[in-house]
This record gives C-alpha cells, sequence and structure tokens, in this order.
C-alpha cells in the first residue's frame, strides 16, 4: 500500500481544482493561500506583460485559459472576478466586478467589444461572439466580410450552460439566460429567457 501524499506533492492536484472551479478560491484557507497567493500573482503577472489585460484586485485566472488582447483589443477584468480553465477570451472584453467566467465558455469581442456587468454568472461552454458573417450569395462564405455591434450584459445576469448570445444582443439587468439558449434578440431585466431562438418564459420577480 502506497504512502499517503504529502501536501507538497498534493498541490498540483490543488491548482487544477482550483483552474476547474475557481470559485473555491476565494474561500481558501490560510494555509493554502501562502502559496495560491503568489501563484496567482505569478500568472497574472506573465499575462499582463505579454497581453494588453488590465487584472483588479482579488481575481482567479486559470492558467489553462486563453486570454488574447493584443493592442487595440484589450481585456479588463474586475475585482473578484474569476476566469476558468479553457475558457476562451478575445478582446475588447471588460469584464465588471465579482463575475465568474467558467471552463470552456467562449468571448470574442469583435471589433465593438463585449461589455459584462457587475456579479455576472457566465457558465460553462457560453458562448458570446459579438462579431457575425455576411451571407450575400455573390460569394463563398469565406469572402463574405464581417461586422460587429457588440453585446452588452447589464448587472446581476446568469448565463447558462451552452447558451449563445449573437452579435448586438444587450442583456438588462438580473435577466436569466437559459441552458441551451441562443439569444438573438435583446433580453428585458429580470427576464428568463429559453429556447431556440430564446423566448421570454418568465419574470424572476414572480417565480
Amino acid at each position: 500500500m502506497s504512502e499517503p501524499s504529502s501536501p507538497l506533492e498534493f498541490r498540483e492536484q490543488h491548482k487544477k481544482r482550483l483552474s476547474w472551479m475557481p470559485w473555491l478560491y476565494a474561500s481558501l484557507k490560510d494555509k493554502h493561500l501562502v502559496w495560491a497567493r503568489p501563484w496567482q500573482t505569478e500568472v497574472q503577472a506573465k499575462l499582463m506583460r505579454e497581453e494588453t489585460v488590465t487584472i483588479a484586485e482579488d481575481c482567479f485566472i486559470a492558467p489553462e485559459a486563453g486570454i488574447f488582447a493584443q493592442l487595440g483589443r484589450p481585456i479588463v477584468i474586475g475585482a473578484r472576478s474569476t476566469v476558468a480553465a479553457h475558457a476562451f477570451l478575445h478582446g475588447p472584453v471588460i469584464i465588471g466586478a465579482d463575475v465568474s467566467i467558467n471552463a470552456r465558455a467562449s468571448l470574442d469581442g469583435g471589433a465593438v467589444g463585449i461589455t459584462i456587468g457587475d456579479g455576472c454568472r457566465i457558465a460553462s461552454g457560453a458562448t458570446l461572439y459579438a462579431f457575425d458573417h455576411q451571407l450575400a450569395p455573390d460569394r463563398p462564405v469565406r469572402e463574405q466580410p464581417v461586422t460587429s455591434k457588440g453585446i452588452t450584459l447589464g448587472k446581476d445576469v446568469w448565463v447558462g450552460a451552452n447558451a449563445g448570445i449573437t452579435d448586438g444582443v444587450t442583456v438588462g439587468d438580473h435577466a436569466v439566460i437559459g441552458m441551451g439558449a441562443v439569444v438573438t434578440s435583446d433580453v428585458p431585466e429580470w427576464a428568463i429567457v429559453a429556447g431556440v431562438p430564446a423566448r421570454v418564459i418568465g419574470d424572476r420577480r414572480t417565480r
């Protein structure tokens, strides 16, 4: 029977757990913060050196996330926000405070950008694409021009797992996007939407 792993040997697995479930970072005990904080400081400092990214205090950024923000397409991440493993972010993207972007979410700001309000939750596999290809019949899809209007999420919005939000959409404060929904038009405040294309099925204030 093998000897139990020491805390040091377990650390890499603990880092992996945090990367996939970054909400755990906020509740770490002091004995774990002594290594987790320097680790995150290093991860975030490297990212800010290599990309046009600004990260506020007390954030968690998984090193496995793909975050790309060349000049002119910045990414700003607000205080206490988290980005999980295998999430993809391409600027311009502005993220408020206390936002969580979970594993495998995909956000591309196109030319105009994505703005995410404070307290939003972006679940695993959600896609927000702030650009679109045109469909004129006179040329193949690969040669079509690309347009961008931007996407805006208000505060306290929950985007369910594998939901999609298309270019030009504004989602009002406190709205909920159901799992697997495809949102192609604006969503009112407090609305619950679901389906393909998404439609209003309820209101958070009357449930």
